[in-house]
């Protein structure tokens, strides 16, 4: 269970990061309060899972969902452009998410 609320706190990550963007600054209040709460949601589940799972486990999976996620969103609904080698290196952190949920005895 409480792998699947980091995960959740991950994805809130980057559902802020998303809403942060449409804020465009924090000048629209929809996106604003949107981004508030996912970050409040994120930083409370990241805080539950943290007392169970070590810092050193909980916070780079956090981070990495939120970054693969972000980049993922950044692609689909904003139009960023990637290169091949940047698309390696995003496959690397994915690998590196389940590298170490696989070897944590957790």
């Amino acid at each position: 269970m409480i792998w699947l609320e980091l995960i959740v706190a991950g994805i809130f990550e980057t559902v802020w990061a998303t809403t942060m963007k449409y804020s465009e600054g924090f000048t629209k209040l929809g996106f604003s309060i949107a981004t508030l709460v996912a970050m409040t949601a994120s930083f409370l589940l990241l805080a539950r899972a943290t007392k169970t799972l070590p810092l050193s486990i909980a916070y780079p999976i956090w981070t990495g969902i939120g970054a693969v996620g972000s980049i993922l969103i950044g692609v689909i609904l904003f139009k960023d452009s990637l290169s091949p080698l940047t698309w390696v290196f995003v496959g690397f952190l994915l690998i590196g998410i389940v590298g170490i949920k696989l070897t944590t005895g957790h």
